[in-house]
């Protein structure tokens, strides 16, 4: 419980402190990348849409906006997926409330995909009418 208390707040930043949350955080996403069939199609898909966007020099805003997209998917996935683990340590067996959450978690990844996929064609389409 002392780590709850107000003076942990008002403390200087340790930089070895601030550095390990970085490693923990990259460790956490490749933890993702190596177990789940999602992360790892999410990445394959990124690095898809990133190199057609350089290839077909897609202006700097529209850029921007694809990296938004492409930031709120994995991050939604990686949400999902430490929703999902934490069912699973909590609960082992199964329980159908516990799907239920594992559910909607993975519906919130599916909508944020739909929403990217729907501005990637809108980015996208001027430059592959003009490939056909």
């Amino acid at each position: 419980m002392s780590d709850w208390n107000l003076n942990n707040y008002n403390r200087k930043v340790e930089p070895r402190r601030f550095v390990r949350s970085f490693a923990n955080a990259w460790r956490g996403i490749l933890a993702a990348m190596q177990t789940e069939c999602n992360m790892k199609f999410h990445f394959f898909a990124t690095s898809i849409v990133l190199v057609f966007a350089v290839v077909l020099r897609v202006p700097a805003a529209e850029l921007m906006i694809l990296i938004l997209v492409i930031t709120l998917v994995l991050a939604f996935e990686l949400i999902n997926t430490a929703i999902e683990k934490m069912i699973d340590l909590v609960n082992p067996a199964y329980c159908e409330l516990a799907g239920r959450v594992k559910d909607m978690a993975a519906g919130a990844v599916l909508v944020t995909a739909i929403g990217s996929v729907l501005i990637g064609l809108i980015i996208f389409w001027p430059y592959v009418k003009l490939i056909l």
